[in-house]
């Protein structure tokens, strides 16, 4: 049973589906790492193991056939609606919140078999790329207890990392799936907003955040990840944004037909050497088995980073603002961050937004016809690797890169409503892990999630120090 619990989601599946081990024993394995782990790293904030055991004893005894996810321990981000779980994102505004009933993709998890361990950290409010919060305060990296784990699914990371979980659902409106997966060596899907259903989200996925935000899998592995996505996607009646898209495998001989286009930098953010080397590997090894790897450059990035600014930043402010006027003292200081930031400009006008709305269209459809060359775009994930807790600036070649812009390469898919998966490829330094993106098409997340399993199979998930 040693280290049983970073084994492969489809590998617990195997050994549930053919009886070498009971959903209660599985789950008393997780429950011993979360019990012996989770005090150093933080992740999960709503654990009560013999809920987790109710759940499990349940599943021995029900009569009905094993469904996909039977007997799988899984974990949820704490903005995702659990019944009876909390669900306060991160705040001293909404301690205490349990949601009456399931999101969407929650409520498939339970139909598939899945066990819900509990709920994991976020930042308050979503707003940030470091989980620390007044509510529970911060996640730490189980790569190095000194670093931040990401944000805002850093949580789930980190969990997931350290065989906490063996998998779950974070979400993603610039970055927060990918990100904290790039930042502690897992894998991650941002797919395309509607494919995974976004009803039972806090905040909703709203007015622009329709195109940014989607509900994301993660897990240590691409195939792990594929197989959540396959489960747990699909139309939901009541999603806006849900589409009656029906899934699709890719084989090899198709999935080599693809060009791929790779960039190292978009050529104004640089990232650290050891980044720049991670995408050149991953570039590499498509090459080598076969894929057409190509240079990209873009004429659209920069304005669809602009854009994702006014909507995530200026909008997200407008939006939450009502929300914490006059509790602003119960604020956590990386949300006080993000609304000095968000700050330092003027509100949207409504011709700005207008505007900006339009502008929205004609630079995804820029960016789409670009894409017609290139159907999937292998990019840096982040300029940096996991930083200390705190900082907000760095010196990269010479040049100083602040916060939000170190992010920027998982943001102009977010305006895209694009699917992007993490893959871990590298290390720094340190030796912490660096993941690349796989960027397809909207609607085309298998054909991503297709050629980030080719290089999964070459690089991939290791245990992180801590165990």
């Amino acid at each position: 049973m040693t280290h049983l619990t970073t084994r492969p989601a489809v590998d617990l599946l195997a050994l549930l589906q053919s009886n070498q081990i009971s959903p209660l024993e599985l789950a008393d394995e997780f429950i011993r790492q979360i019990q012996q782990r989770n005090p150093q790293l933080n992740a999960l904030v709503d654990f009560d193991p013999e809920r987790v055991r109710r759940q499990a004893k349940a599943l021995e005894s029900s009569p009905h056939p094993r469904s996909p996810l039977f007997g799988l321990p899984m974990t949820v981000k704490a903005s995702i609606s659990v019944a009876d779980h909390r669900c306060e994102i991160g705040s001293l505004l909404h301690r205490g919140y349990t949601p009456p009933t399931d999101a969407t993709v929650v409520r498939r998890m339970r139909e598939a078999g899945a066990v819900i361990l509990g709920a994991t950290n976020c930042p308050e409010f979503l707003m940030a790329y470091e989980t620390d919060n007044r509510l529970y305060g911060r996640t730490a990296n189980p790569w190095d207890l000194s670093r931040t784990a990401g944000g805002s699914s850093g949580g789930e990371s980190a969990a997931i990392a350290a065989g906490l979980s063996a998998g779950g659902l974070g979400s993603d409106s610039g970055g927060s799936v990918r990100v904290p997966a790039h930042f502690t060596g897992i894998c991650s899907l941002k797919p395309t907003p509607g494919r995974v259903p976004a009803l039972g989200h806090l905040p909703p996925c709203a007015g622009p955040f329709s195109i940014l935000g989607a509900i994301g899998p993660m897990a240590r592995t691409i195939s792990d990840v594929a197989l959540f996505f396959e489960v747990l996607s699909g139309q939901d009646a009541g999603d806006p944004a849900g589409a009656p898209v029906h899934r699709r495998g890719y084989s090899s001989e198709e999935l080599k037909r693809l060009p791929i286009g790779f960039l190292e930098d978009d050529g104004l953010t640089p990232v650290t050497a050891e980044t720049r080397q991670a995408v050149r590997d991953a570039a590499a090894a498509l090459q080598k088995q076969g894929f057409k790897v190509s240079p990209f450059r873009s004429q659209s990035l920069e304005q669809a980073r602009r854009l994702w600014w006014k909507f995530f930043v200026r909008c997200g402010a407008m939006l939450l603002d009502p929300l914490v006027r006059g509790r602003e003292d119960d604020l956590s200081p990386t949300f006080q961050d993000f609304r000095e930031i968000a700050h330092r400009e003027l509100p949207l006008t409504g011709e700005e937004l207008l505007a900006a709305w339009i502008e929205c269209d004609q630079v995804r459809g820029n960016l789409l016809a670009e894409m017609r060359e290139f159907p999937i775009l292998l990019t840096p994930a982040c300029s940096i690797p996991a930083f200390r807790h705190g900082e907000r600036s760095w010196i990269i070649e010479g040049q100083p890169v602040r916060y939000l812009d170190a992010m920027r390469y998982t943001q102009w898919f977010n305006l895209l409503a694009a699917p992007a998966a993490i893959v871990p490829v590298g290390r720094s330094p340190e030796g912490l892990p660096i993941g690349v993106q796989l960027a397809g098409r909207p609607f085309e997340d298998e054909m991503a999630l297709g050629i980030a399993a080719q290089l999964d199979r070459e690089f991939g998930y290791v245990q992180p120090p801590i165990l």
